[in-house]
């Protein structure tokens, strides 16, 4: 029986290419003065990302300054203790790997179309409300494994990545909406910040490798403060303690929000068990059932209890996983670490709004990696995991045309109602449905 040898034999050969590049382990922490920068590394991977999400729902349906710095700050203490207890888990709440989590985008188009028509109160309760879905799936991820094979998770994956490259191009060009929107200064310094991350990823070894991203974001950031892009007079005008009270907007229950709600939390899950799949990927294995369950119900009842102190649903942050493949640094300590600096800087706002001072161009450069990097580990779960038969290759094909399509050209809905314009005008929402019902519904091609 020569032939199961070979296979056997070329799948270990292949999971010892995949730990090649690995710093520190899963459980390893690595030593404080090298840990505290990795940690800090993924905070500024995801940080942007993470405030802009309030200030966008904020800015369409015009809460004021005060409520926007309310948003901001809860999002950030939300995204610190969801990170923490990813990495510490309480009980079977937690995955126990390195997985950041962050605000979600895929549910600020929902969030916005209900508090317009209805108000923020209820669109924070259809969060609330609908949480349990994922809690749900989480807790019977064993009965619904079938459901959510890595062909599913890994399109969900391969779609966040490829509909986030634009956003890294709208940072590196300065932001969206910015009077010097694609200027020469702002390519310039996420040129520097690309060029400098990418030269000492590859041609240096040790700690200036796997940490080239933060250090090309700090050089980055120096070049734009010598550019004037870099303005201090808001933190210097920020306090420096605040605890946020809960409840702060209120909370309505109506059964249609909530059911719109409930469908995103099965995109969301689906974004969170690809995460958790590309995580563990980067050190050579598959998730264990455990990792799963805990991933999914911590990403659910982190969700509700942001819903209480007036904070959107949280998420795993597909940058980070991005950054941990492209560092080899897979150590849930230093992504901890990342959590609780999350939390420091929602605790003193004066801390955070320094952080907040990083230009979306500096940002951008390193975010087009990582980005990429997301894409390529979507990539790798379905080459490890999924054979390329016609059946899988139609399924990928038509998700992934089905996603880019609704991102990139909404306006085909226009004659739909708002409701469905909200929900399906999303690529990562359409995309993912799309290979969740195709792989159902497509049978399996028979053996032999």
């Amino acid at each position: 029986m020569p032939e199961p040898v070979v296979v056997e034999s070329a799948r270990s050969h292949s999971a010892m290419d995949s730990r090649s590049h690995i710093v520190y382990d899963i459980d390893d922490m690595p030593p404080i003065r090298e840990a505290v920068p990795l940690g800090l590394q993924h905070l500024v991977a995801m940080f942007l990302s993470n405030i802009a999400v309030p200030l966008i729902i904020a800015n369409a349906i015009g809460l004021s300054t005060p409520d926007k710095a309310f948003l901001v700050q809860v999002a950030l203490i939300m995204a610190g203790l969801a990170t923490i207890i990813q990495a510490y888990p309480l009980g079977p709440v937690g995955a126990r790997i390195p997985m950041v989590m962050g605000t979600s985008f895929a549910f600020v188009a929902g969030i916005i179309s209900i508090a317009k028509q209805y108000n923020l109160a209820t669109a924070l309760g259809a969060c609330l409300a609908a949480s349990f879905v994922e809690v749900i799936i989480g807790y019977s991820y064993d009965r619904f494994r079938r459901l959510f094979p890595p062909l599913s998770t890994g399109i969900v994956v391969m779609l966040i990545g490829l509909t986030l490259v634009p956003v890294g191009m709208d940072y590196a060009a300065g932001g969206v909406g910015a009077p010097d929107y694609g200027s020469f200064t702002n390519l310039g310094i996420a040129a520097i910040v690309l060029s400098v991350t990418l030269l000492l990823n590859q041609f240096f070894k040790g700690f200036l490798s796997y940490a080239s991203m933060i250090v090309g974001v700090l050089v980055g950031y120096g070049v734009a403060i010598l550019a004037g892009k870099v303005g201090f007079s808001q933190v210097a005008d920020s306090v420096w303690f605040n605890v946020p009270l809960p409840l702060k907007f209120g909370l309505e229950f109506h059964v249609a929000p909530i059911l719109m709600m409930s469908l995103i939390y099965v995109v969301s899950a689906l974004e969170t068990l690809g995460d958790i799949t590309g995580t563990v990927a980067a050190v050579g294995r598959k998730p264990t059932s455990r990792e799963m369950k805990g991933g999914l119900v911590a990403d659910g009842v982190m969700s509700g209890v942001a819903a209480l102190f007036s904070a959107f649903p949280n998420t795993s942050y597909s940058q980070n996983v991005g950054l941990v493949n492209f560092t080899g640094v897979a150590s849930r300590h230093v992504a901890a670490i990342g959590g609780m600096f999350l939390l420091a800087f929602g605790m003193v706002p004066k801390i955070g709004m320094l952080v907040a001072t990083i230009p979306a161009a500096v940002i951008g450069g390193g975010g087009l990696i990582m980005f990429a990097m997301i894409f390529a580990s979507g990539l790798a779960i379905i080459h490890r995991n999924v054979e390329m038969n016609k059946r899988n290759m139609i399924i990928i094909a038509v998700s992934i045309g089905l996603g880019l399509g609704a991102e990139f050209r909404p306006d085909v809905l226009r004659e739909f109602p708002q409701w469905v314009r909200t929900l399906f005008g999303q690529g990562l929402v359409v995309g993912g449905l799309a290979g969740f019902f195709l792989n159902l519904f497509f049978p399996e091609p028979t053996q032999g």
